[in-house]
């Protein structure tokens, strides 16, 4: 992990989940890529979390994690560069939603910008009732504050730790 941060930074936090193909390799591969895209800088990433699928039965465990980026780039930018990487790692769209992946990177805060467009928002819509987001994030952030929605930890409160084990 390179730790200087490019000019103008922002403080970007990203989700990463896996339950395909060897997860944990995926998230170790990606948490390398996240390192590689131009202007930006992984500052550090969380633990692995063990958690239960949301979408159809019979599907494996997700392993989930956060990463802390320092980013230069506009976040349309970022995101297809986390597309990118995604595709590398044999992501496929077209499966069902919420179905297994290879790999899964969201963009869940943009320093403190408020996202709405058609292909891109942040906060991440679904993450102040994703416990497998809020828990990575918190490690990294413990007094982490989710732009228009208030603190993390005070969601994670209402929404619990069942189902999710910290490797």
């Amino acid at each position: 992990m390179r730790h200087e941060k490019p000019p103008y930074a922002t403080e970007c936090y990203i989700g990463l989940g896996s339950n395909l193909d060897n997860p944990a390799a995926r998230l170790d591969a990606a948490l390398v890529a996240l390192d590689t895209i131009p202007d930006t800088n992984l500052v550090r990433h969380s633990s692995y979390y063990r958690s239960k699928p949301l979408g159809p039965s019979g599907q494996p465990d997700y392993l989930n994690a956060a990463a802390l980026l320092a980013c230069s780039l506009p976040a349309p930018q970022l995101l297809r560069q986390l597309q990118d990487i995604e595709n590398h790692q044999g992501r496929v769209r077209n499966g069902p939603r919420w179905g297994p992946r290879t790999l899964d990177l969201d963009i869940l805060l943009y320093g403190n910008e408020i996202i709405d467009e058609p292909e891109l928002v942040v906060p991440h819509p679904q993450i102040k009732y994703r416990n497998f987001v809020l828990m990575p994030l918190l490690e990294l952030a413990p007094g982490l504050d989710l732009p228009g929605l208030g603190r993390a930890a005070e969601w994670l409160a209402r929404v619990g730790t069942a189902g999710i084990t910290k490797l």
